[in-house]
């Protein structure tokens, strides 16, 4: 049975973490959670479709929006807008969709601010929050990835740093361990959130 009211599950970790992961998973193993289209000011790469991988916004026409107050979140990154326009979100929770939310702990902080005033999607949130249990775990994780330089990997870690000091601000912490377990904590979360009574309308009938 579907609920009446659909949610926002809105997932952060470090770098590193597995968040990415996890939201892959989720998305394959639940129908009813989908991922929102973003827009960004960047042109369009080889092979994207504007609606599909993303919303391909001018730079003008991007900036008009975050004046208007349109957008949930958004950043600047390396010079190109990208964000995340709460009609986007509204819509799909209108529909009886779920909504996968996958954000840094910046963002997460911007959204749970908008949200809490927007009459469409108040009580709407769940947050959830990743992390390895130790320092030393997300950086062997980092250097398993062979990704980064050292002072890149330096970096990332003391960011994380100030990141793990959030995590009281979330519903959730799931302490990160193998794939499968992150998926199967963040999963058994998604279907408790998604049997909270406060998201159905019930009556129990003789028929």
């Amino acid at each position: 049975m579907r609920s009446n009211r659909s949610l926002i599950l809105l997932i952060t970790a470090p770098s590193g973490a597995g968040k990415t992961t996890v939201s892959q998973g989720l998305l394959a193993n639940n129908p009813d959670l989908c991922r929102v289209i973003t827009c960004t000011s960047r042109a369009p790469r080889l092979g994207e479709k504007d609606g599909v991988d993303y919303h391909f916004l001018s730079r003008a026409i991007f900036l008009q929006r975050i004046e208007q107050g349109d957008f949930l979140e958004y950043a600047d990154v390396y010079g190109d807008f990208k964000g995340i326009l709460k009609d986007s979100v509204a819509e799909l929770l209108q529909s009886g969709a779920d909504v996968l939310l996958n954000v840094d702990v910046q963002g997460a902080a911007t959204i749970r601010t908008v949200i809490a005033q927007d009459p469409q999607l108040v009580g709407s949130l769940v947050t959830l929050f990743i992390t390895p249990a130790t320092r030393g775990e997300l950086e062997n994780r980092l250097r398993g990835r062979d990704a980064d330089t050292e002072e890149s990997l330096t970096r990332r870690l003391e960011t994380a740093n100030s990141e793990v000091n959030c995590w009281k601000e979330y519903d959730y912490l799931v302490l990160s361990g193998s794939r499968e377990e992150d998926l199967a904590q963040v999963q058994a979360i998604y279907f408790a959130e998604r049997s909270r009574a406060s998201r159905h309308s019930f009556q129990w009938t003789l028929l």
